[in-house]
């Protein structure tokens, strides 16, 4: 007569290595699927850089426009300036 026990036991194992052999073929799976993510992921990586660097140079430049713009209104604030005086003044040689 047999150990019912084993033959309780032998069920088990046969069960937990199905299951573990549909594991290892699901984690097969997941890991090709990953891998194509990431593939994908490249390319969303190689745009979102360019756009960060384009944003920068955006930045840069508006902040370089700007800074001329109030440079040159600066200029001529005293060019206004200057010909008020002489104006003032009487003085009407340039």
């Amino acid at each position: 007569m047999e150990n019912p026990h084993a033959e309780r036991q032998n069920v088990l194992l046969q069960r937990i290595i199905k299951n573990t052999d549909k594991f290892t073929e699901m984690m097969g799976e997941l890991n090709h699927c990953l891998e194509e993510i990431v593939r994908a992921n490249d390319q969303v990586k190689i745009a979102a850089d360019l756009v960060t660097k384009y944003r920068k140079n955006v930045q840069y430049n508006l902040e370089a426009t700007l800074a001329s713009a109030a440079s040159d209104e600066g200029a001529s604030d005293e060019r206004h300036r200057t010909g008020d005086e002489r104006h003032r003044t009487g003085d009407e040689r340039h």
